[in-house]
């Protein structure tokens, strides 16, 4: 068995490079509260480029495949606005006619199997990245995953200045890039869970989650910003700047407490004087527990899904995130072949505009766990989001395009209904069953666990834009009719943990008003 002195010394050296260099300017060891503040930040940044990475391919659609569109909808394929003669007339010469192969007649097709690729591999990907995220150090992991992305995604833009023209090449590089994504979201979730515990976990995980919507929006004002340069650096710059992070990611990340010698007594201390009752009740654990002597077995794939809670779920993200991942890769696409006013934006402004559907998704990310915290119910929140969306997808169909102010705000309510349920799901509700009580105490779940609910609804993030790719040749609002079809099914799928909770606060209820009767009959006797 090792000494103290020796354990010190080997803590020292699996400490970030960063972190001892910090430490050694400071001539201090870090705070708990630091490291946790270092863990947010470089986290919350590292997945907000992991979806501005992904963000790209929906801004640079219209310029792969300009003309397609026209062919299917029967109108001109855009009229530029709220932008200059010259910057219409410079991008006109950078785009051309669209990029061969996506600019013939079945260009939107060959974009949807692009992104039903994707997110295929991305999908079957996650699986396997819970289980190596339990059994590897997460640090370096994540930092691969990171540089890998960055690599296949500049590749797909240097496809602009190569001059290539084969579709393979292109589905073969966003194949890889997907499977590069994958490692990023139990990466980051279980980081995150080794670090808090329990107290307001959906308030600060809805907050934290505004990456997603950050990334989208910063990836949609990158890609749209240099479109008029020539499409690939809407690729290229994208991918440089997860790269550079993923470096950053290596050098200051602790991956938990016992990596750097953290005391986690000092939260638990801090918790104790918030609520003396919570440190006898347990509360205060960390989402993954601390590292023993005994070592313990991560969770097999089949266990994780007999997780009560897990299907359904899983399940629900399935239909969620189909409908958000659709409003992902095609609302710019959307935005610039709908007449708004009478007129149709450019690429670059649709780009723009499309980003209040993730200002929207910030605000709903954080209500979302907020109400759930509040009611101590995730699933009648998620499911209430679910159903809310439905009549905003409509409205927005049939009303948005009446002036830019009504897109906006329709886009913004729809954002914020959407993407609340799905951001509630993939971090508060996935971190409450990785340390469910059937796992007795395991630690070595929340990876595993988050990889299967994100990973099955990364299959529906494929299939939804692989079908808006065929139905939106024909109509938009039969692919509105499906986006809201799956957000009903989304909440449906709760349905019977909606009625276990609605039963739970009832029964709460019941006895809460036994102990006060209770309680007043000593006063009444007096």
């Amino acid at each position: 068995m090792a000494s103290p002195s020796e354990l010190a010394t080997e803590r020292s050296h699996s400490k970030p490079l960063g972190i001892r260099c910090w430490e050694y300017i400071k001539r201090a060891k870090l705070s708990y509260k630091t490291h946790q503040a270092v863990v947010l930040i470089v986290t919350f940044f590292a997945y907000t480029t992991y979806h501005a990475t992904r963000k790209t391919t929906s801004i640079v659609k219209s310029a792969l495949d300009p003309q397609s569109s026209a062919a299917g909808f029967k109108f001109p394929w855009r009229i530029t606005y709220l932008s200059s003669p010259a910057e219409t007339q410079r991008r006109s010469w950078v785009l051309g006619d669209g990029w061969a192969p996506f600019n013939g007649s079945d260009g939107t097709a060959l974009l949807g199997q692009l992104d039903v690729a994707f997110l295929a591999v991305y999908a079957i990907g996650m699986y396997f990245s819970g289980h190596l995220g339990d059994r590897m150090n997460l640090r370096i992991f994540l930092t691969v995953g990171m540089i890998g992305t960055g690599l296949f995604t500049s590749l797909f833009g240097v496809g602009y200045w190569a001059n290539i023209h084969s579709f393979y090449y292109f589905l073969i590089v966003q194949m890889i890039a997907g499977l590069f994504q994958s490692s990023g979201w139990p990466s980051v979730v279980a980081v995150v869970g080794n670090w808090f515990g329990k107290k307001k976990r959906g308030l600060i995980m809805g907050i934290w989650n505004a990456h997603t919507s950050i990334g989208n929006i910063t990836g949609s004002l990158i890609a749209s910003t240099l479109l008029s340069y020539g499409w690939g650096w809407s690729f290229v710059v994208p991918g440089l700047l997860i790269a550079f992070m993923g470096i950053l990611v290596c050098l200051l990340l602790p991956v938990s407490p016992e990596s750097v010698g953290a005391d986690r007594q000092e939260e638990e201390d801090d918790d104790a004087v918030d609520s003396p009752k919570k440190k006898r009740e347990g509360v205060t654990e960390p989402l993954l527990g601390s590292h023993t002597e005994m070592k313990e077995n991560a969770v097999g794939f089949i266990e994780a899904w007999r997780i009560p809670g897990v299907a359904p779920f899983a399940f629900c993200l399935f239909f969620a995130k189909l409908v958000a991942y659709t409003f992902l890769y095609w609302l710019p696409y959307y935005i610039s072949h709908t007449a708004v006013e009478g007129k149709y934006l450019s690429d670059e402004t649709a780009g723009n505009l499309s980003t209040f559907f993730d200002v929207g998704g910030v605000l709903g990310g954080i209500l979302a766990g907020h109400i759930s915290d509040r009611l101590d119910a995730r699933a009648i929140t998620a499911a209430t989001f679910m159903y809310c969306a439905i009549p905003a997808l409509y409205f927005y169909r049939s009303y948005g395009h009446i002036s830019l102010a009504m897109n906006v705000a329709l886009m913004f309510i729809c954002g914020m209904f959407v993407n609340g349920p799905y951001a509630l799901i993939t971090t508060a509700v996935s971190a409450d069953l990785g340390t469910h009580s059937s796992l007795n105490g395991n630690s070595k779940a929340l990876a595993t666990v988050t990889a299967i609910i994100d990973g099955t609804g990364s299959v529906g993030a494929a299939i939804g834009p692989l079908l808006t790719g065929y139905i939106s040749a024909n109509s938009w609002s039969a692919v509105f009719t499906m986006l809201m079809a799956a957000a009903l099914v989304a909440g449906l799928l709760l349905t019977r943990l909606v009625v276990a909770e609605v039963a739970a606060r009832i029964s709460e209820t019941r006895s809460q008003g036994r102990s006060q009767s209770r309680s007043q009959e000593p006063e009444l006797n007096v």
